[in-house]
């Protein structure tokens, strides 16, 4: 808790306040999956068959991250924001009442990069920098602690591996 809390202020004081702007544009596109979903048209409508595979697998890894850490982990863990006294700006007045283990934001972020990545490398590329800039907006804006972006991280891992080994498991007989 002493190393969450020390990466918790150290974020939330240390970003400039333009960087800060641009982080939460990025997270405000990305509320409700907009950003993700948005990111999976675009593929599909451009990028041909590797597009539209890479779309699918990306919104159904999302989908999995989003139920194992919405659905399930945040009913779990019941864990408080990080306190209002530890963020020096206005954006702790927007963050949500849920639980902030573990960041819903970043597992659905990391699950839709790493499912699209291996279909479609430059796509998953250009969608890293934006789950990256969510990953550190939830910490800088007092939404989360480290802790809970390594977690959602780790579930969206999850959801993307699953997602894509899902298919093999099923057709030889889950193990």
């Amino acid at each position: 808790m002493t190393v969450d809390r020390a990466l918790t202020q150290q974020a939330a004081s240390r970003i400039p306040p333009g960087v800060a702007r641009a982080l939460s544009a990025v997270e405000e596109s990305a509320e409700s999956s907009k950003l993700w979903c948005g990111a999976a048209a675009a593929m599909a409508w451009r990028g041909g068959w590797r597009g539209r595979r890479a779309a699918a697998v990306g919104l159904v890894a999302m989908v999995v991250a989003q139920l194992a850490s919405n659905g399930l982990c945040k009913q779990l863990a019941d864990r408080p924001r990080p306190p209002a006294e530890w963020i020096p700006h206005d954006e702790v007045a927007d963050r949500p009442d849920s639980s902030s283990f573990p960041s819903g934001h970043t597992a659905a972020a990391v699950a839709f990069t790493a499912a699209v990545a291996p279909t479609w490398p430059a796509a998953g590329a250009l969608c890293a920098v934006a789950t990256a800039l969510v990953a550190v907006e939830r910490v800088q804006s007092g939404a989360h602690y480290p802790s809970d972006v390594a977690a959602g991280a780790a579930i969206g891992l999850a959801g993307a591996w699953l997602t894509r080994r899902a298919p093999a498991l099923f057709l030889r007989g889950w193990p």
